[in-house]
């Protein structure tokens, strides 16, 4: 089964503190094969007031937290039955389960952040074939040349033309082939 995002209502506030108590959660529960990532979609935004600025983290989305699960029958109950839980979104109730988010709203969240949606670590190795999803070579097959992680960016090696060429793009741009 593969795992996908889903958006999960919180008490408005408490994002991060049901962030943590999850992340607790499938960690003690042995859930971390089934419960990936748990992200609290927020923006950092400048702001100037009285001739100051200042740089403020503002959440995107109050009371909503991103997981990235496998929807299965005790990752659900996990998830549902943490503290400071409400609901899935995208669920009727009664014990159905929700509807996970397509990719392209997921990317659109997590690039405004800057994160991409691949796991890095397990995903991208150099050598692995990603497709470019985004940009002025968006369609194109690569092949991962180098990855700068600080910046969140990747060396791909593409065929234009029919000759090897090494070009840049961002995580977010990107996903497994």
């Amino acid at each position: 089964m593969d795992k996908q995002w889903y958006v999960v209502n919180t008490y408005s506030g408490h994002e991060n503190k049901v962030k943590e108590k999850l992340e607790m959660r499938a960690e003690s529960m042995g859930m971390q094969d089934y419960i990936h990532r748990v992200v609290v979609p927020e923006q950092e935004e400048i702001e100037v007031k009285d001739g100051v600025t200042k740089k403020k983290v503002k959440k995107m989305f109050p009371g909503y937290i991103l997981v990235e699960m496998v929807m299965t029958d005790e990752a659900w109950y996990v998830v549902r039955n943490t503290p400071g839980v409400t609901g899935f979104i995208g669920s009727s109730g009664k014990g159905a389960k929700p509807t996970p988010l397509q990719p392209y709203e997921v990317d659109k969240v997590l690039g405004n952040m800057g994160i991409s949606r691949m796991d890095v670590d397990e995903d991208l190795k150099e050598g692995a074939k990603v497709k470019i999803i985004a940009g002025p070579f968006q369609g194109m097959f690569g092949t991962v040349d180098s990855i700068d992680l600080p910046n969140q960016k990747i060396m791909l090696l593409v065929d234009l033309f029919g000759q090897e060429t090494s070009v840049e793009v961002e995580l977010s741009q990107i996903e497994k082939a």
